[in-house]
This record gives structure tokens, C-alpha cells and sequence, in this order.
């Protein structure tokens, strides 16, 4: 039995460290940035910051039998920058699967083809030799008539590649008569202030870095399939019957459930536009890729949520699957509580998206405003998975993140959404997702400092400082500052950058910003300096019990002891982090009032090395 009582606990810091605020120091390829004034120490976008961006028109014809996908892609890119580009990259992603290709991820020998063939690329209508094109893997330069800062080039290419029927890295066929198709059409690659273009090639495991554009989709298929994608479909009536699109208006007005399509439309084949085939329009503006799904046999629920309580604003939600996966009946409900809990929450954003569509697949990805995600076995593990990918509509989606090269500026902030948010959808949830994965190896050759590249870094290590590790951090950082103030400092650093690239010192120097406090302590010592988090505890009779927690590590972690004394009854202490900003040990003095059984150091999101010098027992 647990039981809360006010004790006369004091807290005495002691072992004093160095008084001096911390200054983080910058790889030396960075201050260029701010001495170009693109960005500012004080986390904001400097007044000369820019970004380029680009219109693409797709128009393609998706085979789902034969896998044939043929398209082409109109483009207009603004280069923004204040340099005449002279080449443009372009990102071929399905190029992964090519012949001869560099990958980090297995492909069967069936999946490997002869990648993107480019039919024809135009530049300002003219045609461009396909010798001068430099097909490298993923990566196509592009030559060009010199682009002037504040120009805008015209790009129109016809191309076509087989998508991959086994070996799904993301996209690929799921099964007959159902696909997800992403990374299918030619993108130009990023030109940003920090690394001039992206030429880091998709080898698989690293995931993506692209600017924020407008789209607008053409896709045709058979007429029994039915197609989901990003953004919004403008052309309901041409290809849905009008049964089906009423709907889906009702479900767009509604908290309720609306089985758009159902067993029975399953058997009655009565869903599609009677034709051999449609073209299915989606429209999206402002958002960083474009992908799609289709099936000739999924079930469709979807209702909506209210994400802005001034606008009344709604977001639809979907689910999107095969009758015969039981956990995906659920699937709705979860991810219509987690865009729920995202917009008024954590991180208490208005959801930025017009719908979530969560499509059942072969992989665990996301995409705006579509995922991508495996049927389940557990229920539980079913609601970590949906609520992790819908968060990444923050990170890296709304917040335009490198996660090529910062992986754990999108995938910690998943995580600690994942944290939180589970125990919002079920209450008996307590998700610690990859804390124990990191309290095993950290400190041993497989840890590594968050400071060093995504693209540096390969299976445990970089799952470690992609996924819990980061997640950890900002959980403390949460803690310390408390919830009102942590909400405020992050909504800042929204604010600032969403539609934007943020680099890791954006976001230091926008929470120091936000919050009104130096936080470079801890931002040093977390997430670019090497270490272990390991406390220790010692307890003294004297005068009461003196009970000593030391951080013997230099990773510092929040404090939870727990006392437990000899009537049954418990008391917990808890700590953030602000108490190692400056000591390496703290004292408590508890009166003795009761007689003290035994003290537990730790708790369920503080790992810890040596868990032997974490309890103590009167004997």
C-alpha cells in the first residue's frame, strides 16, 4: 500500500562544479551559416535565410498486376538561393533497387532491376542528351543553363520503372491487388545553406531530406481500384460513386465511424466508377514528398477529429486494410486519439494536415498525411506503432528535418510522442520503447555521441541515438522545465521553423530561447558529449537517514527513490535533472519518524549502468 504524507525532506547540493554558463561549440562548417546571416544564435532563421522550393505536376499509370509504373513529372523550381546553380541534382529513390547500386539493406535477386529509365528530360523545353545526364546510384545531375538567384526553371520528364514485389524497403507491392507506392517519381534533391546540394545516396536505412513543394497527382489505375494518397482527392465524383463519396463528406463532419467501404461493397464490387479505368486527382500544397496507396479489396472507416478549437478545424482520419487483420479494427480508433492527443496534448499543435490515412502494409513508415504500417499480433504493440508514425506529422513533416543526417531530430520526438500518447489511448500501457536497448550498451564501443551524423552510423548504434536516447533527453528536458514552460519553449521552436530545415543548434538555441534559460549544460552533455548515465545511492543513519545520490556518470538523468519502510508504507522523491547543472551528488535528510526497510533508485525512463549501487536495505 502506497501512501502520500509531507515529510520534511531536504535536498543539500553539494560537490560543486564549475559556475560558468556552457557555450556549445559549432562543427567548423557551420558558422558560415551565421556569419551569412541564414541563421542566428538565437535559434530563429536568420534575416537572409532562404529555401528552395517547386511545383510538381505528376501524371502517371500504375499496373498493379504488372507492377508497370509509367509517368511523367512537370516541374518548376524556384532556386531561392543566393547562388546560380549551374546543375540540378535530382533524387531517383527507386534507383535503391537497381543493378550495381550501393544499398545497406537486402534486396532479393527477383526485386533487382535496371532502376528509373528517364525517357526524356526537357529543361526550358529543351530537350537535355541523356549522355549528359550522371546517373549515380540514387543521384542524377543534372546540367542546366545558368539558374540565377530568384529564377525559376521548367523540368518535364517522362521516365517509367517496376515497382518491387518483394524486398519492401518502404514501398512495394503488399500483396495481389494491394500496393504502396512512395519515392515513384523524379524529386529534386535539397540545395540548403549548410551542405549546398544533398548528394548523400539512399542506401535504406538513413530515411529522407526533401523540401517543401506543391503537388498535384494524376494517378491512373484499373477501375476497381480504389487509390489513397497525400493530399486532397479533388476529383471524389469522377471516381468514387456517389454513395461513397457522400460518405466520405459525412466522415470529414463527424467524430463518428463511417465505414466507407465495407464487406458488403467488398462483394457487390460497387465502390469505383464504372470504367476500365480512372484517374484519381490529389492536390497538396507546402508538404516535403507525395505517396500513394491502392487495393481492389481493403476495407475503408474513417471519421474526424476537431484539431483547432478556434477554426473548429477537422482531420480526417482513416484506416485502410484487409478484412482478414483483426488488430486493424482498431487501428481507427487509435489513430483518431492520437491526432487527438497531438493537437491538444502533446505537443498541443493543431494537427497541420487535412486527413491521417494509416494504410495496411508491409512496413512502419510514414509519409504526410499516409503511413505505411504492418498488421500486429498484440494490441498493444498495434498502438505504439500507429502512435509513433502519426507523430512524425510534426517531425519530420511540419518541421522540415534532415533526418538523413539528424535522425534523432524526428525519430526521438516520435518516441517520446509514442511515450506519451500510448498510455492516453489505453491507460494500462506503460511504453518504454528501447530504454533497456540503450541501458545495455551504453558506454560500450557500440554507443555513440548524438553529435555524430545519421549517415555515420549503422544498426544498434544508430537505432540507439536515433530512437531513446534523444527521447530521453527531451523527456528530461520536459521534466525540468515543467509542462507549461516546456510547451512554450517548443511551440517556439514551431514556430520558428516549421516549413523549414532545422539543424540541432536551431533547436538548442530556440528551446534556450523559448524557455528564457540556458540550457547548453545539458544540451552538451546529453547530445554531443560521449558518456553513461549511471547514479549510485548511499544511506547513513544519523539523526534520521542521510541518503546520498551520486552521478557517477556524466549523463545526467532525473532522480526517483523510493522508500519503502518497515509498516508497508512507501514514499517517492523525485528530482530532474537541474539538480547536476552544477553538482555530481545531492543529499536527502529524512526525520526519522518511521523506520526506514529499504531505498530503490530508478524508474521506468532512467537508465542506468550499474544497477547494483542503486538500492540499499537496512539490516
Amino acid at each position: 500500500m502506497s501512501i502520500k504524507r509531507s515529510l520534511a525532506i531536504l535536498a543539500f547540493i553539494g560537490s560543486v562544479t564549475v559556475n560558468a554558463q556552457v557555450t556549445l561549440t559549432l562543427p567548423r562548417n557551420l558558422p558560415a551559416a551565421y556569419e551569412k546571416e541564414t541563421r542566428s544564435s538565437s535559434g530563429e532563421p536568420g534575416s537572409k535565410y532562404w529555401q528552395n522550393t517547386g511545383t510538381y505536376n505528376i501524371d502517371i499509370n500504375f499496373n498493379p498486376q504488372s507492377r508497370l509504373l509509367t509517368g511523367k513529372v512537370d516541374v518548376d523550381y524556384v532556386n531561392n538561393s543566393p547562388n546560380t546553380l549551374q546543375q540540378i541534382v535530382f533524387k531517383l529513390y527507386p534507383n535503391i533497387y537497381k543493378k550495381g547500386s550501393m544499398r545497406m539493406m537486402p534486396v532479393k535477386s527477383a526485386d533487382i532491376t535496371d532502376g528509373v529509365h528517364i525517357s526524356s528530360l526537357q529543361a526550358n523545353n529543351t530537350t537535355i542528351d541523356s549522355n549528359r545526364l550522371r546517373i549515380d546510384g540514387t543521384n542524377m545531375m543534372v546540367p542546366v543553363p545558368a539558374l540565377a538567384p530568384g529564377g525559376t526553371i521548367h523540368f518535364s520528364i517522362q521516365y517509367v520503372y517496376t515497382l518491387n514485389k518483394t524486398s519492401h524497403i518502404r514501398t512495394g507491392e503488399i500483396e495481389p491487388g494491394a500496393d504502396f507506392v512512395a519515392y515513384f517519381f523524379p524529386r529534386i534533391a535539397v540545395y540548403d545553406d549548410i551542405d549546398g546540394w544533398n548528394m548523400e545516396p539512399y542506401l535504406g536505412p538513413q530515411e529522407f531530406y526533401n523540401d517543401f513543394c506543391t503537388f498535384n497527382a494524376s494517378i491512373t489505375v484499373p477501375g476497381n481500384y480504389v487509390v489513397w494518397a497525400t493530399g486532397d482527392l479533388i476529383n471524389c465524383n469522377d471516381v468514387l460513386n456517389e454513395t461513397h463519396c457522400q460518405r466520405l463528406r459525412t466522415a470529414e463532419q463527424q467524430d463518428a465511424i463511417v465505414n466507407i467501404i465495407d464487406s458488403a461493397d467488398l462483394r457487390q464490387k460497387n465502390v469505383t466508377r464504372p470504367n476500365a479505368f480512372n484517374t484519381w486527382k490529389f492536390s497538396a500544397a507546402n508538404v516535403t514528398d507525395f505517396a500513394f496507396a491502392v487495393s481492389d479489396h481493403y476495407l475503408w472507416k474513417s471519421a474526424s477529429v476537431e484539431v483547432d478549437p478556434a477554426t473548429k478545424r477537422r482531420t480526417r482520419v482513416d484506416a485502410v486494410f484487409n478484412p482478414v487483420h483483426r488488430d486493424y479494427y482498431e487501428v481507427i480508433d487509435f489513430n483518431k486519439k492520437t491526432v487527438w492527443a497531438m493537437s491538444h496534448v502533446f505537443p498541443h499543435w493543431p494537427f497541420p494536415y487535412s486527413h491521417e490515412t494509416i494504410f495496411d502494409g508491409l512496413d512502419q513508415m510514414e509519409y504526410p498525411m499516409m503511413v505505411n504500417d504492418n498488421p500486429l499480433e498484440s494490441r498493444a504493440e498495434t498502438i505504439e506503432l500507429v502512435d509513433h508514425e502519426v507523430f512524425h506529422t510534426m517531425f519530420p513533416f511540419y518541421m522540415g528535418i534532415n533526418e538523413t543526417k539528424y535522425a534523432w531530430m524526428d525519430e526521438g520526438w516520435a518516441t517520446m510522442g509514442e511515450w506519451l500518447i500510448s498510455s492516453i489511448i489505453d491507460t494500462s500501457l506503460k511504453d518504454d520503447y528501447g530504454v533497456h536497448g540503450y541501458e545495455r550498451v551504453a558506454g560500450t564501443e557500440t554507443d555513440a555521441p548524438m553529435s555524430i551524423l545519421s549517415t555515420q552510423m549503422t544498426n544498434t548504434t544508430y537505432f540507439i541515438n536515433s530512437y531513446p536516447k534523444p527521447a530521453l533527453g527531451y523527456l528530461y528536458v520536459k521534466d525540468m522545465l515543467g509542462d507549461t514552460l516546456f510547451t512554450r519553449a517548443l511551440h517556439y521552436y514551431i514556430q520558428q521553423w516549421q516549413g523549414k530545415h532545422p539543424i540541432p543548434f536551431d533547436f538548442f538555441n530556440c528551446m534556450n530561447t523559448g524557455s528564457g534559460k540556458n540550457l547548453n549544460w545539458f544540451w552538451k552533455r546529453w547530445f554531443i558529449d560521449g558518456g553513461v548515465p549511471d547514479l549510485s545511492v548511499k544511506v547513513k543513519k544519523q539523526a534520521g537517514y542521510k541518503i546520498t545520490v551520486e552521478c557517477k556518470g556524466n549523463k545526467p538523468v532525473p532522480v526517483d527513490v523510493t522508500l519503502t519502510y518497515t509498516d508497508g508504507s512507501t514514499e517517492n522523491i523525485h528530482r530532474s535533472i537541474s539538480v547536476w547543472e552544477k553538482a555530481s551528488s545531492i543529499l536527502f535528510s529524512i526525520p526519522e519518524k518511521k523506520v526506514l526497510k529499504s531505498v530503490l533508485l530508478g524508474s521506468t525512463y532512467v537508465p542506468d549502468v550499474n544497477r547494483k549501487d542503486n538500492t540499499w536495505n537496512n539490516k
